[in-house]
């Protein structure tokens, strides 16, 4: 049995998910068990899940018995490094990583471990490190990490309000017409036979709004910034390909025709950066804005099509 002392950052959350956060790799239906049964008590009082938590209350924890879970993957100190040489950002609230691309941002789905298992790792002291948002796993670019539950909080609640702005480079395939500034064409999710998820343009999908602007021009290819008003799965993959300029390098949405020259052409990746981000510091409100360098592919194939294209000049 421990007690533990409620801080200021978690003043206001609910008991039940307190207690998650307290007594991980634990079911669910265990935390409402013994809340239900009385074990768990606030000031020596019993509670309900949804009982609100204030600074300085006393939980009452009763012992809980673990299953035992197999041996998990340790990051090694080469892949700890890369990520922490790829924070762009960080304070006492938070921190912003330049993620590159291939890595997920959390473990899963046949994955040992993503960014926020490898950050947890090569920073042990760390009490509390949750991801704000999340990246496509062969998306680069920045990616917010709380350090803080009340910054967590602050951010996703921005997030929500639209509040935060997120600006993508992506390199698209054809020429991207100058007067299609947005893309508004609902989202649907849905699942292949295989099991594998994927997105398309449908009615009775959610409402999703994209906004483009060029920035560049080769023989082929666009690169345009993408900047999503919604949140969707895949949103700018879709819209991308909707418009008619699927994303180069996208194994999803791209045909395979398409893909194969994109191959040929010495293109390795997906071609989606998540290239800035504006948004307001928790607890100061002072605006920042941040920009991500592309990787050494991304780069490169974009130094490649400069030069061809000045050569044909």
């Amino acid at each position: 049995m421990q007690k533990v002392v409620v801080d200021e950052d978690n003043h206001g959350q609910r008991v039940d998910n307190y207690l998650m956060a307290q007594i991980r790799d634990v079911p669910r239906s265990i935390i409402y068990r013994i809340i239900r049964k009385g074990e768990v008590r606030v000031n020596k009082g019993r509670v309900k899940p949804d009982t609100r938590l204030n600074t300085g209350d006393e939980v009452r924890i009763p012992p809980v018995t673990r299953k035992e879970k197999p041996a998990q993957v340790v990051p090694g100190s080469r892949v700890q490094g890369v990520m922490q040489d790829a924070v762009v950002f960080e304070n006492d609230q938070m921190l912003v990583v330049n993620k590159p691309s291939g890595i997920a941002v959390h473990g899963g789905s046949g994955l040992d471990f993503g960014l926020i298992e490898v950050l947890r790792a090569a920073r042990p002291e760390a009490r509390f490190l949750e991801l704000v948002h999340r990246l496509d796993r062969d998306t680069s670019g920045l990616v917010m990490v709380a350090k803080k539950r009340s910054a967590l909080r602050y951010l996703q609640d921005e997030l929500r309000h639209k509040r935060i702005r997120k600006h993508y480079h992506a390199l698209v395939a054809g020429d991207w017409p100058g007067s299609v500034r947005k893309v508004s064409e609902p989202l649907l999710r849905f699942e292949l036979g295989s099991g594998e998820r994927r997105v398309r343009v449908d009615e009775a999908g959610k409402d999703s709004l994209t906004r483009f602007r060029v920035l560049d021009s080769f023989s082929g290819y666009t690169l345009v910034e993408a900047s999503p008003v919604t949140g969707r799965t895949h949103q700018i993959r879709v819209h991308s390909a909707w418009a008619g300029h699927p994303i180069a390098g996208d194994d999803k949405y791209m045909d395979d025709v398409s893909l194969r020259a994109f191959r040929s052409a010495g293109g390795q990746r997906l071609m989606l950066h998540a290239r800035a981000l504006d948004f307001t510091l928790p607890s100061t409100g002072e605006p920042v804005h941040l920009e991500a360098p592309y990787d050494e592919a991304f780069s490169e194939l974009m130094a490649k099509l400069a030069a061809r294209r000045k050569a044909s000049e």
